[in-house]
């Protein structure tokens, strides 16, 4: 009894089917700010009202409404992203060694998923003094 062969057809990229991947930008915005967040010195990300309304949100029990991309905003085009962050440093970490750490920390988060950091700029919004103010 003859059995029929079955016959495998590699997957070649040629093979594969066609279409296009994008990115969000509040994709981009979010690894920014784990990135940003990781690196020591960085007390926190967003400028003065951002940080008031998301004291507010801690008080009533709404802590996590916008933390995720809370002093960033990104934009991406063709595979390449430009990123703004707004951070407050913790007093007596040195400026430019933070923002040369974040800006590396934010570029190869970036690149880790594929897209190129076209830029990464940031703005130093506060210095935090040890225990932060209740508001």
């Amino acid at each position: 009894m003859e059995h029929d062969a079955t016959q495998e057809l590699p997957v070649t990229p040629e093979a594969v089917a066609g279409g296009n991947t994008s990115v969000s930008d509040e994709v981009v915005e979010k690894i920014a700010v784990a990135a940003a967040k990781s690196v020591p010195g960085v007390a926190e990300l967003g400028g003065d009202i951002a940080r008031f309304f998301n004291a507010v949100l801690d008080r009533v029990g709404l802590d996590q409404v916008g933390d995720a991309r809370r002093g960033c905003s990104a934009h991406v085009t063709d595979g390449s992203a430009v990123v703004n962050l707004v951070l407050v440093i913790e007093a007596g970490h040195p400026v430019p060694q933070v923002t040369n750490e974040v800006r590396a920390a934010v570029t190869s988060a970036i690149e880790a998923y594929g897209l190129r950091a076209a830029e990464i700029n940031i703005r130093v919004d506060d210095v935090a003094m040890g225990s932060p103010a209740s508001v």
